[in-house]
């Protein structure tokens, strides 16, 4: 007979979210193991909740061989910080509520997302199904909403990091996405009592993410759609949001406005994206282009279309997240600009299978500096992601991770 596994995920297929994507593969990775039930949200990470997902509060469905209990929650506003709170608060308690709905369960798996709750639903489920609880920490908070200015009432810090320590506590194991974050986690506790943890790298999927043709008849389709033809291409791909220091990324990329061969690709959606828009607007950057988040079976023609990803981070990040982007940028063997702090998992990982040209968050100068080379000396800058030894399907690719995670939660079973 399976054990059985139950999941608070937050976001979950269909939508669109980094960590949501994660823990649908993860899930299908594991389905064939653990009788799994996962509690999340109706679909709504754009913020709009269908008219079908209102009629109730709790709605149960079936993936593939997974169950899924997805909760109510209300639209909300991913630029009003009320909206978002009364988004969260709906879900927490919601799923509170649902855990009493289902049997008996063995295994409790739940992330930092929303943050602080996300480690708070575990360590509840846990109390209230008496069974083995573990904690996957994708982003340390309020650390990372510190270090962006977020979070300035110190009472508030004081008492979030206090519940987020406790989730840590409570947890049978810990388990976080890079090796400084496993540091931080040390610094959290001042070394004494340290909860028990493990690394494990979050994946991009091997199967699907993969180099192709510059000349590939899809890759120079999506070329072709957003305006992109015959350009060299700087991509930032994923998540716009608060946590990359993108709104003053764009005023250095607003530098080379007069370069009409080059383009600055931005994919996807999220909270600073209007921010970036009316500031390409006010300043009339014809060469950069906003492109919707792409289904994940197009992915790899839209990743494969750069001639160079930007991966960054906000400076103070190091430690407290790992941008998941940086596996799928170096799995189509592309040149990665890195604006990452040194010693971060993100910037270690590029270094270590030199593929990348890097700067510190918030060294404006220096980014405009290598900008200006790669543009200068694009065929060289090219190869370096080519021939790049970045071993995906040795080291850190989606089956990998995947089987890290069985092993983990088997030991507890």
């Amino acid at each position: 007979m399976k054990k059985r596994l139950l999941v608070y995920a937050h976001y979950f297929y269909p939508d669109v979210a980094s960590t949501g994507q994660l823990l649908t593969e993860l899930c299908e990775g594991l389905q064939d193991k653990f009788d799994i039930t996962v509690i999340c949200v109706v679909p709504s990470y754009g913020g709009k909740v269908e008219p079908k997902y209102k009629v109730k509060k709790f709605f149960k469905e079936k993936y593939k061989n997974i169950n899924l209990i997805r909760v109510r929650v209300p639209n909300f506003n991913k630029q009003n910080k009320l909206s978002r709170v009364k988004n969260i608060i709906a879900y927490f308690i919601n799923s509170v509520i649902a855990t009493f709905k289902i049997g008996n369960q063995d295994i409790i798996f739940s992330i930092s997302q929303p943050p602080i709750l996300g480690g708070l639903l575990g360590a509840i489920g846990k109390r209230i199904k008496r069974a083995k609880f573990i904690y996957n920490i994708q982003d340390f908070n309020p650390e990372q909403s510190e270090a962006i200015g977020y979070a300035k009432n110190k009472l508030i810090v004081t008492v979030a990091r206090a519940i987020d320590n406790f989730n840590c506590k409570e947890s049978d194991n810990v388990v976080v996405v890079g090796r400084d974050m496993k540091e931080t986690l040390q610094k959290r506790f001042k070394g004494k009592n340290v909860p028990k943890n493990v690394v494990i790298n979050n994946w991009i999927d091997e199967k699907l993410i993969y180099p192709l043709d510059k000349n590939h008849p899809r890759v120079l389709e999506f070329k072709k759609k957003y305006g992109l033809g015959n350009k060299f291409i700087f991509m930032y791909s994923g998540n716009i949001g608060l946590y990359y220091d993108l709104e003053n990324i764009i005023k250095v990329i607003g530098k080379f406005k007069d370069k009409d061969d080059i383009v600055f690709a931005f994919v996807g959606e999220g909270t600073m994206k209007k921010t970036l828009v009316e500031y390409v607007e006010e300043n009339e950057l014809q060469n950069v282009k906003f492109i919707p988040y792409q289904k994940k079976e197009d992915l790899i023609y839209s990743l494969n279309a750069a001639d160079v990803h930007i991966v960054a981070n906000a400076d103070g990040i190091k430690g407290i997240s790992v941008p998941s982007k940086v596996y799928g940028v170096m799995a189509v063997r592309k040149t990665v600009l890195g604006i990452l702090e040194e010693g971060s998992e993100a910037r270690l990982l590029l270094e270590e299978y030199k593929c990348s040209i890097c700067c510190l968050p918030k060294d404006y100068s220096s980014l405009q500096s290598i900008i200006l080379r790669i543009i200068e000396d694009k065929e060289h800058f090219l190869n370096i992601g080519l021939d790049s030894s970045y071993p995906l399907s040795a080291l850190y690719s989606k089956s990998k991770s995947v089987d890290k995670y069985r092993k983990l939660i088997s030991n507890f079973v």
